[in-house]
């Protein structure tokens, strides 16, 4: 018998999962019955597309049974099997990226989000809410030696060679006192209904049922199997013949969700191609969603035979949220993943797949305002990325994408927004920038404001790549607020005696902060505030500097700002007759430092800003 010790991050899950999840235990089982389902799945491919395992006999199924004396529920399958390294890997470590993240946010709102370890991939672990040991018996498919696990889901598990007839995986369960509830044949039949009824293999119950004479008086029992779920492909199914429990039940299956979804999207193509999909939209983000290591959403099916569930190719990476079934009519049984990255059926499924979805969104963008807001609140920055990756659906996209405004509440669309425009304005002016309640304080806006003219606040870190990769919006271009052009057609239009007289102020300034700015200039924008910060028309914005920055390309990111000065500001006028070197340098710095904080962003030294600000206080 090996002994081995858990990776540390599942001893810390596993503590999370026994003392916080309490509120949803039933999902265990939805977990168990779900991995032994993809292990049928990976042995009914390669029985047909692998010459190694087609002498195997795949007779598919998955049995429950329980023994209330032994305190003890086990589920087996006859799916594929594991080796020795297989249970190490699988039930000793946590391989993907993001695990961490998903433990932080587990401990945040255990009891709430029970469902989430479903999506992590980490299932299994979730039988130690109701086992306080789990015995695994399995044996790979065309393999002679038969493997057992054991642990008590504290420090860490023991493997030791055992005896298993078949290949499968028999998973048992020694139940706490609280986990003894689930040893009965109703809860057991209710939770496979309600989360299982439509895996695609046989589930059955192995239990004992009482025998009773004609004057009702108990005489025995016996052992009966019955099998408890519907086993069809809903998504094989005409739309007629299923009601929404039947897609909200399916969903909770695939999604690993416990929450029904926003909504789905059913269709059957005929004709050049035939194939079938059954997408969802999960109504909260999936939480790997910004991870570079995100779980692939859609399965792939051939004639109904499971393919794969991993392959990121299947959508495009802006609408990796999706869940799903893409089952092809057209594809061969056999197909590799390397194949499928370059299959022109399987392209064309994708593409219209995804004009499908679009469609959909606009079509509930039209018409149903709640929905729609869940939706952007969720899901609006995939589609952002979108704009930038997808060329072929970028208008599409371009009428899907919100925005927050400068002059209304809430989310707007593009389209709203040129419907407000003035009849001579010429661009969609838009501001990028740290968060929304910032920018919409920002001085670069008062000139808009006092003109009457809506910005678009943009403050999501990827406005700054994707929308000057768009360029314009049908007729229209934009126009970022916060570069040093924007003014040309917005500003106030300064006399050339004013621009004289500001002009040795300027120097002044631009001397005391050195290299500090790109250049100081006199502001036709600036209405109230004495100084605002802006990027040269070619240079990276301030916050997109710090984001290159952030990604390790620290050259590109070394950008100066250019300083606008409002030249009828108070602060700026006490300066203008002075030649007291330290107060115009304490004032240019005061000037910059407040115009980058209005911007969102840390200044690099707090305590000289409040040095300087104190002695100009003092003054």
């Amino acid at each position: 018998m090996a002994q081995h010790q858990f990776q540390t991050e599942v001893s810390q899950l596993l503590h999370l999962i026994i003392h916080s999840l309490y509120s949803n235990r039933e999902i265990f089982l939805r977990e168990i019955v779900s991995n032994a389902s993809d292990a049928l799945d990976k042995l009914k491919y390669l029985t047909v597309a692998d010459d190694a395992y087609k002498s195997v006999t795949f007779d598919p199924r998955i049995d429950i049974s329980f023994d209330k004396d032994a305190k003890t529920l086990t589920i087996a399958d006859t799916g594929i099997g594991m080796n020795e390294q297989d249970l190490t890997e699988s039930l000793g470590t946590i391989a993907r990226s993001g695990t961490r993240a998903f433990l932080e946010k587990l401990a945040e709102d255990a009891k709430k989000d029970s469902n989430l370890i479903g999506q992590f991939g980490v299932g299994f672990y979730s039988a130690f809410m109701v086992a306080d040991k789990i015995d695994v018996i399995t044996k790979k498919a065309g393999e002679d030696q038969a493997w057992k696990w054991t642990s008590d889901g504290k420090e860490g598990y023991d493997i030791e060679k055992a005896q298993r007839d078949s290949q499968g995986t028999t998973v048992i369960l020694h139940l706490t006192e609280e986990g003894l509830e689930f040893a009965n044949r109703w809860s057991i039949e209710d939770i496979i209904k309600r989360y299982s009824n439509h895996v695609a293999f046989p589930i059955y119950l192995t239990f004992e049922e009482k025998k009773w004479d004609d004057k009702g008086k108990e005489t025995g029992s016996e052992t009966k199997t019955e099998r408890i779920n519907s086993g069809t492909a809903i998504w094989r199914q005409a739309k007629n013949e299923l009601k929404e429990e039947d897609y909200v039940e399916f969903y909770k299956q695939i999604g690993h969700d416990s929450e029904p979804p926003l909504f789905y999207l059913h269709t059957r193509a005929e004709g050049t191609l035939e194939y079938t999909t059954l997408f969802y939209i999960p109504e909260k983000a999936p939480f790997d969603l910004y991870n570079v290591d995100y779980k692939a959403g859609v399965k792939l099916y051939v004639k109904r035979v499971f393919i794969t569930d991993d392959d990121k190719e299947l959508m495009p990476t802006y609408l990796r949220f999706v869940r799903g079934v893409i089952d092809s009519e057209d594809l061969p049984l056999n197909v590799s993943r390397e194949i499928l990255q370059q299959n022109k059926v399987l392209l064309n499924i994708k593409n219209a797949s995804v004009k499908k979805l679009l469609s959909e969104f606009k079509t509930i963008s039209e018409n149903n305002k709640e929905k729609w807001e869940t939706f952007v609140s969720q899901y609006n920055r995939p589609l952002k990325e979108g704009l930038y990756q997808d060329f072929t659906n970028r208008e599409a996209l371009q009428e899907l994408v919100r925005f927050k405004s400068s002059s209304e509440e809430g989310w707007t669309s593009l389209a709203d927004y040129t419907g407000r425009m003035k009849s001579d304005q010429k661009y969609i002016y838009y501001i990028t920038g740290g968060d929304e309640k910032t920018l919409k304080a920002s001085p670069l806006l008062e000139a808009y404001r006092a003109k009457n003219i809506e910005v678009l606040i943009m403050d999501d870190e990827i406005d700054d790549i994707v929308i000057p990769s768009m360029g314009k919006y049908k007729d229209w271009e934009f126009k970022a607020v916060n570069r040093s052009g924007a003014d040309e057609e917005i500003g106030e239009k300064k006399d050339k005696n004013a621009e004289k007289e500001i002009k040795p102020v300027l120097e002044k300034i631009k001397n005391a902060l050195g290299d500090r700015v790109k250049d100081v200039k006199l502001s036709r924008r600036l209405h109230d505030s004495p100084s605002c910060i802006v990027a040269d028309e070619n240079d990276p914005t301030i916050q997109m500097a710090q984001m290159l920055k952030a990604m390790g390309q620290g050259e590109m990111a070394d950008v100066k700002p250019i300083l606008e000065i409002n030249g009828d500001h108070p602060i700026v006028v006490s300066i203008k007759n002075t030649d007291d070197e330290e107060r115009i340098a304490d004032t240019a710095g005061v000037l910059l430092d407040q115009a980058l904080l209005l911007e969102g962003v840390k200044i690099k030294d707090p305590a000289d800003f409040v040095k300087r600000l104190n002695r100009l206080l003092s003054k």
